[in-house]
């Protein structure tokens, strides 16, 4: 197995690098960090959430997905994961499965559709 310099570091060295990188919009790289950090500690939600905002802002949809319904497997009412799931699929066309997750994301939120 080949490293690189974004394997480097610990755990928490990597989530500060790969917040970096988010934040610098280069979310391709984001998410090449943050996918085997993710898989180091599954049953944490943030690092799966901010991979699946990184797959999404780099238009890699169907890993945003995953990402997302694995969050939701972890925390059914991680409010965020919902609305990201939602404008996701949406993205991909899928009008009719996103509507119910952009109803419970906006129920979580206490923001209700008129």
């Amino acid at each position: 197995m080949e490293f690189t310099y974004f394997d480097h570091g610990t755990a928490a060295e990597r989530w500060e690098r790969a917040g970096q990188f988010f934040d610098a919009k280069e979310y391709t790289t984001a998410a090449r960090i943050l996918a085997p950090l993710a898989d180091e500690v599954p049953e944490q939600v943030a690092p799966r959430l901010l991979l699946a905002r990184a797959y999404y802002h780099s238009a890699q949809l169907r890993r945003a997905e995953t990402e997302l319904r694995t969050v939701l497997d972890l925390d059914p009412v991680e409010g965020y994961a919902r609305l990201m799931l939602g404008r996701t699929l949406e993205r991909q066309g899928r009008d009719a499965e996103a509507a119910p997750q952009l109803r419970m994301a906006a129920a979580l939120a206490g923001t209700f559709a008129d």
